[in-house]
């Protein structure tokens, strides 16, 4: 079968059967639209041909399943994203928490590269109110959280960085804020200083079947639920929602909802257009 042609339900049926029943992972209730053009991907990319060599190799080659599970899942990132989603969480967010609380503890789920957690430490540094935190970040991947806690970012990356940076902080009249005190050049890299990690706890985490393993009182799951289909959202809210504290927050993407879900009406929504909601109901 070329890859130009679709691939068919039975084939991705096939390669989730193996997937779930071989190395313990979920994929059945994943968006079929993108996740068929993550297997297309995958194939061009190492020349498979067809799913049916794809499936072969995974039921045959264990060490495959991590440079698989790589390319699967979808690393798209930057720091400060959506600039205003970060001012509201410096004015009003964090304050609320911080005001109630002598600590603040946060779980960014599918973290990625980390470039989110680098935010939210820069973010808590700058408030004075890093050394309050206790922040877990998570990701089904395990070579990207490795990747995450070297703290290292592509210099090609950091001029939007800077510039989300700018627009998330910046103060009229006043200097622009400048992400360069915290990194150093290290060839074609941009090197964190590692000590904005030390309240940080990187650890594998599947959201799809991982157990609910602490509370928190802010929980950041952006851009993820968007690659889930109805029945997976659902039962991942119902997750996020038993890992928050009563009167804890939630944040999703600017592209996501809670206001169909089951468990919409155990939260109230505090800023619409940045999709931030606080637990009200156990």
């Amino acid at each position: 079968m070329s890859t130009e042609l679709d691939i068919e339900i039975a084939d991705i049926r096939r390669l989730t059967e193996l997937i779930k029943d071989k190395y313990g992972y979920d994929f059945r209730d994943y968006a079929m639209s993108s996740f068929r053009r993550r297997i297309k991907r995958v194939i061009e990319l190492y020349k498979f041909k067809t799913v049916d060599k794809l499936i072969q190799v995974l039921d045959t080659t264990p060490s495959f399943f991590e440079e698989f599970i790589s390319e699967i899942t979808v690393n798209v990132t930057e720091m400060f994203r959506d600039p205003t989603f970060w001012r509201v969480l410096k004015e009003q967010i964090i304050p609320n928490i911080i005001m109630n609380h002598d600590r603040i503890s946060i779980w960014h789920a599918g973290c990625s590269s980390g470039e989110e957690v680098l935010s939210m430490v820069i973010l808590l540094y700058e408030m004075g109110f890093l050394d309050k935190a206790k922040i877990t970040a998570t990701d089904i991947d395990t070579a990207i959280i490795n990747k995450a806690k070297t703290a290292t970012i592509a210099q090609k990356n950091m001029e939007l960085n800077q510039k989300n940076y700018q627009a998330a902080f910046g103060v009229e009249g006043a200097p622009p804020p400048n992400l360069r005190k915290y990194f150093r050049d290290v060839g074609q890299e941009a090197v964190f200083d590692k000590s904005l990690l030390q309240n940080v706890t990187y650890r594998k985490h599947d959201l799809v079947q991982g157990p609910v393993f602490s509370k928190f009182d802010l929980v950041l799951c952006r851009n993820v639920m968007i690659y889930f289909n109805q029945n997976l959202q659902n039962a991942v809210l119902a997750k996020l929602h038993e890992s928050l504290f009563k009167y804890g927050y939630l944040a999703i993407g600017s592209k996501e909802s809670l206001i169909w879900c089951d468990i919409a009406n155990k939260f109230i929504v505090v800023n619409n257009e940045e999709k931030i909601y606080k637990k009200i109901k156990d």
